[in-house]
């Protein structure tokens, strides 16, 4: 049987500063966002639109606003809203973890229509632009959770090869679910969108697509995740993830929808 193996939380102490693995998962997401970007911008039908690398670092200075205020927010009011109400300070301390995707997604969205305001650029465009270089970095974040030994999975049956016993929770076998999301909500969904998005799409249409994927992927995987908080509807029981994702499948159906029936150009 695996076994969690717990590591310290604190990758690098130099005296009084502590550079925490959460962080450095962070560093990294944004780090593969540039990378993943240079050859996005390669693309024959992205370099006609006239994009450039300092338009990526703008948004990407834009967006690490957006994720931080917006995840930590999100984690506040839509999965622990009592406890920090309680704990007030402990809204500030990002570097223990607690960063929900939806709200950090949320003011990525407000934080990249702003840039695209100041720099007069459709915002529509924008989204598409950036939408196959987030699944990567929210792998990188997923791995943060698992290395914080955060977010563990159901219980799941002892045979199951890579079941892990979690041992600040209980001694019973679980399901890895950081890693399952890192792999399926991250990987899996960024190499689909980016199959999809080498070609030329109608506006709103790779950003439509991310939505959609990721909204289905996360609805799946939060089967094998022990949920925050359930809701009960006439003996369905749905997770908050699930609940919160359901918005983006309905959301990303309707703008595919929209976007190949008007088949505007970016």
């Amino acid at each position: 049987m695996l076994i969690h193996p717990l590591p310290d939380p604190v990758a690098i102490q130099i005296g009084p500063l502590a550079v925490h693995w959460y962080g450095l998962m962070y560093m990294l997401a944004f780090i593969l966002f540039l990378l993943v970007g240079r050859i996005r911008l390669k693309q024959p039908h992205i370099a006609a639109a006239g994009w450039r690398y300092e338009h990526l670092e703008d948004m990407l200075f834009y967006g690490v606003l957006g994720v931080i205020l917006g995840g930590r927010l999100g984690e506040v009011v839509f999965y622990h809203p009592v406890y920090y109400a309680q704990n007030p300070l402990e809204i500030f301390a990002v570097w223990k973890g607690g960063m929900s995707f939806h709200g950090g997604f949320l003011g990525v969205l407000v934080a990249l229509a702003i840039w695209a305001k100041k720099a007069r650029r459709n915002v529509l465009d924008v989204y598409d632009l950036i939408a196959p270089l987030v699944p990567l970095g929210y792998a990188c974040g997923r791995i943060g959770n698992f290395i914080n030994a955060e977010l563990w999975g159901r219980v799941a049956d002892p045979s199951l090869p890579w079941a892990m016993i979690w041992p600040n929770v209980d001694n019973l076998p679980r399901h890895p679910s950081p890693i399952y999301q890192a792999l399926i909500d991250g990987v899996l969904a960024f190499i689909l969108l980016w199959i999809y998005a080498r070609k030329p799409r109608p506006r709103l249409a790779v950003g439509a697509m991310y939505v959609l994927l990721y909204g289905c992927a996360r609805f799946f995987t939060e089967y094998f995740r022990v949920p925050d908080w359930t809701e009960n509807f006439t003996g369905w029981s749905i997770s908050a993830g699930q609940l919160l994702s359901l918005p983006m499948i309905i959301f990303g159906i309707g703008a595919l929808y929209y976007a190949y029936r008007h088949k505007l150009a970016a």
